[in-house]
């Protein structure tokens, strides 16, 4: 009896990994960036991000003091490598094309800000990226006393001082496009 059940408890579970396996291979799981995402699609990404930041975010305090210097110094890095995909001060009201095309979508910060996340969160977002997202690492590009700074622009970016909101209030999402000059003969 006891080897039966050990038999249909393999069996199933070869089915189940056989019948996904399928079910992958099919093509009828959306990967088109434009195709609403699943609910388990979206718990299982939800989930590992959140365990991981758990493990992985740093918990101390950030080591960039919070003046105003480093806070403009934060809104250039912004308007440098992240307005492009997360936006300027018009917040979800502007996002740019990129924005728009990315799946999923990039939170448009002004509006769906993370002041209320710790620096560290913050940090180790912009460090390391977030896999099957359009969130790069800039680890590779930044160092961590710019990444640190960004997180300290992110965290304050609803209180800043009115020197620092004039500058944010000029940051640009997107490119303005400038005529084209016929070539040279």
């Amino acid at each position: 009896m006891f080897k039966g059940a050990i038999w249909g408890v393999a069996l199933t579970l070869a089915a189940g990994v056989l019948g996904a396996f399928v079910l992958i291979r099919s093509g009828f799981i959306p990967a088109n960036a434009d195709a609403n995402p699943g609910s388990i699609e979206l718990w299982v990404a939800g989930t590992s991000l959140d365990a991981t930041l758990q493990r992985e975010a740093p918990k101390g305090k950030n080591p960039v003091p919070l003046n105003e210097q480093n806070l403009l110094n934060g809104v250039h890095l912004f308007a440098q490598n992240c307005a492009v995909c997360h936006g300027s001060a018009q917040g979800a009201a502007a996002p740019s094309p990129i924005a728009k095309g990315l799946y999923p979508r990039p939170p448009q910060l002004a509006t769906d800000g993370v002041e209320d996340d710790p620096q560290g969160v913050s940090f180790w977002r912009i460090k390391h990226g977030v896999r099957l997202t359009g969130m790069p690492s800039f680890g590779y590009s930044l160092g961590d006393q710019e990444i640190w700074t960004l997180a300290l622009f992110l965290n304050n970016m609803d209180k800043l001082p009115p020197a620092v909101q004039q500058v944010w209030q000029k940051v640009q999402n997107w490119p303005i496009a400038a005529p084209l000059q016929p070539a040279q003969k």
